[in-house]
């Protein structure tokens, strides 16, 4: 039992038209209807059918441009397009292949070639989707950092590149702050690699929780994370740092150096007037991180 599909048919003849439009409604399909590739192509865009199903010969648009038309569309899933024609055209159907259908149906209609052809419909816009599926995984698995599970450089560069497009556009500011955990590799070197490795993925959890709604969170490298505060001022994003230090230290993680695990934090705002250098904020986060450090660590400073 082939799914229920959502076609779309196009051809110029009341007569074609109805007897398609009857006939992919008695196999269990979702019609819509076009009486030329102008048309036609007005209901591609707006319903996005799993199949196109077009006469070769229309005025207006011509299949064979329908058809080119939907191949350079990239905006949504694949579309399988099926040529009707009539039996003596041959030629028509090598064109039609040429501009990217793939399937012919000649005229006049026989009912079981159509379901035959919208079978294999399925079953490649299925394909399609799945394939479709496995990409975005792979694209968001390539943007998160497999210990910690927040974001990694890639996905904080991207995001910093569009925020800092936002600020450029609006003129709104942002902050970041740049996390270092306290006394790290001393802790690997006492206690090892793997208990190093619950630590940050603890310390990423806790950033986690404790970043509000719109915030991000993503693991800078090594020891380091880095937190985006969107729109908020320098005053506002130091309270929200010193609250996530605040809340590693609370965790109680003992060091093997005496103490327990603490992070130091560095606090910039991204401004309209370098927003086409985002890494100039994170280099003043960096900064004032450097000053935390020299200050005794754990604690949260801000760039002048």
């Amino acid at each position: 039992m082939v799914k229920p599909l959502k076609i779309l048919m196009a051809d110029d003849s009341a007569t074609s038209r109805l007897v398609l439009q009857r006939a992919l409604e008695r196999l269990g399909h979702e019609a819509l209807v076009a009486r030329d590739g102008v048309e036609a192509w007005s209901s591609f865009l707006l319903a996005r059918p799993s199949v196109v199903i077009s006469d070769w010969v229309m005025p207006g648009m011509d299949g064979a441009e329908l058809c080119r038309r939907i191949r350079q569309d990239s905006d949504g899933p694949y579309t399988y397009f099926v040529m009707l024609t009539s039996l003596e055209d041959k030629e028509d159907v090598l064109d039609g292949m040429r501009a990217g259908a793939d399937d012919y149906l000649t005229k006049p209609l026989d009912e079981h070639e159509l379901e035959v052809r919208l079978i294999a419909a399925a079953r490649v816009t299925e394909l399609h989707d799945r394939l479709e599926e496995l990409k975005r995984q792979l694209h968001q698995e390539a943007r998160v950092d497999p210990l910690t599970h927040v974001g990694n450089r890639l996905r904080l560069r991207e995001d910093l590149e569009a925020l800092a497009g936002r600020i450029e556009r609006y003129g709104h500011g942002s902050s970041l702050a740049l996390f270092d955990i306290d006394r790290f590799k001393a802790f690997n070197d006492t206690a090892g690699h793997l208990a190093g490795d619950e630590v940050l993925a603890a310390v990423a959890a806790e950033l986690r929780r404790q970043a509000r709604r719109g915030d991000e969170v993503y693991r800078y490298g090594g020891e380091e994370f880095v937190v985006i505060f969107p729109e908020q001022d320098t005053a506002h994003t130091r309270l929200a740092a010193e609250r996530m230090r605040a809340a590693i230290e609370r965790l109680a993680v003992e060091h093997p150096a005496g103490g327990v695990v603490t992070v130091s934090a560095g606090v910039a705002v991204m401004t309209a007037a370098e927003a086409g250098t985002p890494e100039a904020a994170l280099k003043r986060a960096d900064d004032a991180l450097y000053r935390a450090k020299e200050a005794g660590r754990n604690r949260v400073e801000a760039a002048a």
